[in-house]
């Protein structure tokens, strides 16, 4: 559920993907799986507004982190996409063995033999590390449909 807050009251709410009618146009919220991932006033004339995130929030936590220590934060978001795209591509690589052995994908487009097999603890860990990396970027508000669509 989101919650619209005015002057400390609540004042609306609804089921997420939510859409909250304000002056001069509406307050959007879409949450993915690790949270919010998106955010925004959008005015009537069509212009967006990145809204600021409640201070004592986790997303708020991460922005004040961002504004604190740029460096730290600069590198977290880096490692949390290397993690995302490492997992991402590895995992694919190793999901489209067994899905090429499927009779009718495999007598129309052959099979697919995989040259990495990790061991289960790698891959493990790397689903961890792209869960940790898709909830890092939730934090930040930040969502791209290639990274973060696993957590639609």
């Amino acid at each position: 559920m989101a919650h619209l807050y005015l002057d400390g009251r609540n004042v609306a709410q609804s089921k997420l993907p939510a859409a909250f009618p304000v002056p001069g146009g509406v307050i959007e919220v879409a949450k993915s799986r690790f949270g919010i991932k998106r955010c925004h006033y959008v005015a009537t004339d069509g212009t967006e507004h990145q809204l600021v995130p409640d201070p004592a929030s986790a997303e708020g936590r991460r922005a004040r982190l961002d504004r604190d220590h740029p460096a730290v934060s600069h590198l977290i978001g880096w490692l949390s996409i290397i993690m995302l795209v490492i997992g991402l591509g590895l995992n694919l690589l190793q999901l489209l063995e067994p899905i090429s052995r499927i009779p009718p994908i495999a007598e129309s487009a052959g099979t697919f033999a995989s040259p990495l097999h990790l061991p289960i603890w790698l891959n493990l860990a790397l689903a961890l590390g792209a869960a940790l990396g898709s909830i890092e970027r939730a934090l930040r508000l930040r969502y791209h449909w290639l990274l973060d669509a696993g957590g639609n």
